[in-house]
C-alpha cells in the first residue's frame, strides 16, 4: 500500500473517532448550543445597527447579551409562579367539567344525549392529558431548573462568541464546504433567505401574534391569562393552526357565561390583530427571501418537538430547509423547485 496512501487512511480513522467522541462530549449540551446560535442570528441584525452606532464590537455584543439575558431571565422569573398556578386551577376546573352537558347546550339541536357524551369523554380526555403533560413539563422544569440554568449559561457563551466573530466563523464554515464558490455563495444565500422566514416570519411574527392575543387576555380580565397567553404563542409559532384555535374558544367561552360585550369584541379585536399579522404582514415579510410551504415547516415544528423538545419548534424546520436546500443545488434544474421557492428577482445559478 502507497504510504502517503496510508498516512491519509489512518488521518481519516483519527477524525472520524474524534468527531464521534466530540459529539458524545457535547451531545448532553448540543441543544443549548444550537439555541445560542440560534439567537445570535435573530440578533445578528440589531447587533450590525449598534455597532455602526457605537463603533466597538465587544460594547455592542456585551450591551445585547444583557438585553438577551434580561428578555429571557425576567420573564421565567416573574411568570413562572402565576404560570404554575393557573395551570393546576385549569386542570382541576377541567377534571370537573361536564363536557357531554357542555356541548349539550350549545348544540341543542345536533346532538343526541349519547352522541353529546362520547364526544365529551372523549374531549374530557384529550384536554386532562393535554394540561396532565403540560403541569409536568412545568414541575420538570422547575425540579431540573440547575441544569437548565447550566444549560442558558452555555447558550449565553455561545451567543456572545457568534455574535462577536460571527464573519470569521462564516469565512472558516466556507472554508470546509466542497464545492465552487458559485455554488458556495448559493448555497449561503439560500440558507441566509430561508432561516430568516422559519426564524422571523414563523417564529418571531408567531411570538408576536401570541402577544398581541394574550394582551386582550390581560386587558379584558380572562382568567388565566398567563397561561393562554402562552398557549396563543406556542399555536401562533406553529403554521396552519395559528392563535385562532385559542382565542376563538376564549370568545365562546364568554358568550356562554354571557360576559359583557366590552371583553367579548375586546378579545375578538385583539384577536383579529393576531390573524391580521398572521396574513398580511408575514407574507409580505418573506415574500422577498427563499420561501418553503406552511406544511413543510409544520412537519418540521412538530418532528423536531418529538426529537429535540420545546428547541426543536425551530431547529427542525431548519433542519428540513438545509436538506431541500442541498437538494435543489443538486438538482439544478431551470424548472421551479417545488419546496424551495426562491423570489421572483432571483437568478438562477448555472453550475
Amino acid at each position: 500500500m502507497d504510504e502517503a496512501y496510508f498516512k491519509k487512511i489512518i488521518t481519516l480513522i483519527i477524525l472520524a473517532v474524534l468527531i464521534i467522541l466530540s459529539y458524545f462530549l457535547l451531545k448532553p449540551i448540543l441543544m443549548a448550543i444550537v439555541f445560542g446560535i440560534v439567537l445570535s442570528f435573530v440578533f445578528s441584525p440589531v447587533h450590525d445597527w449598534l455597532l455602526q452606532k457605537i463603533k466597538s464590537d465587544n460594547l455592542s455584543v456585551i450591551l445585547i447579551s444583557v438585553f438577551m439575558i434580561l428578555l429571557i431571565i425576567l420573564p421565567i422569573w416573574f411568570l413562572t409562579p402565576p404560570l404554575i398556578d393557573q395551570s393546576l386551577k385549569i386542570y382541576f376546573t377541567a377534571q370537573k367539567i361536564d363536557f357531554g352537558s357542555f356541548l349539550e347546550n350549545i348544540f341543542p339541536s345536533f346532538s343526541s344525549g349519547e352522541f353529546s357524551r362520547e364526544v365529551g369523554s372523549i374531549i374530557s380526555s384529550f384536554v386532562n392529558k393535554t394540561i396532565n403533560s403540560f403541569v409536568n413539563y412545568v414541575s420538570g422544569f422547575i425540579l431540573n431548573f440547575p441544569t437548565i440554568l447550566l444549560q442558558l449559561m452555555v447558550s449565553f457563551f455561545t451567543f456572545f462568541f457568534v455574535l462577536r466573530d460571527k464573519k470569521n466563523l462564516l469565512l472558516y464554515i466556507k472554508s470546509l464546504i466542497p464545492f465552487s464558490k458559485d455554488i458556495e455563495d448559493k448555497i449561503f444565500e439560500q440558507t441566509k433567505g430561508i432561516t430568516m422566514s422559519v426564524v422571523y416570519g414563523q417564529v418571531v411574527m408567531g411570538l408576536i401574534q401570541g402577544i398581541i392575543a394574550g394582551a386582550g387576555f390581560f386587558i379584558f380580565g380572562i382568567p388565566n391569562a398567563v397561561f393562554l397567553t402562552l398557549l396563543a404563542c406556542i399555536a401562533g409559532v406553529l403554521p396552519i393552526i395559528g392563535t385562532t384555535v385559542i382565542w376563538v374558544p376564549v370568545v365562546i367561552y364568554l358568550i356562554v357565561i354571557k360576559a359583557s360585550a366590552i371583553a367579548i369584541i375586546g378579545v375578538t379585536i385583539f384577536g383579529l390583530i393576531a390573524v391580521f399579522i398572521d396574513n398580511i404582514l408575514k407574507p409580505i415579510f418573506v415574500s422577498h427571501r427563499t420561501n418553503m410551504p406552511a406544511s413543510i415547516i409544520l412537519f418540521g415544528m412538530i418532528g423536531g418537538f418529538f426529537l429535540f423538545g420545546t428547541l426543536g419548534f425551530v431547529v427542525g424546520p431548519l433542519i428540513l430547509a438545509y436538506l431541500l436546500i442541498i437538494l435543489e443545488i443538486y438538482r439544478n434544474k431551470r424548472v421551479p423547485g417545488l419546496l424551495v421557492q426562491e423570489p421572483p428577482s432571483k437568478l438562477k445559478i448555472s453550475i
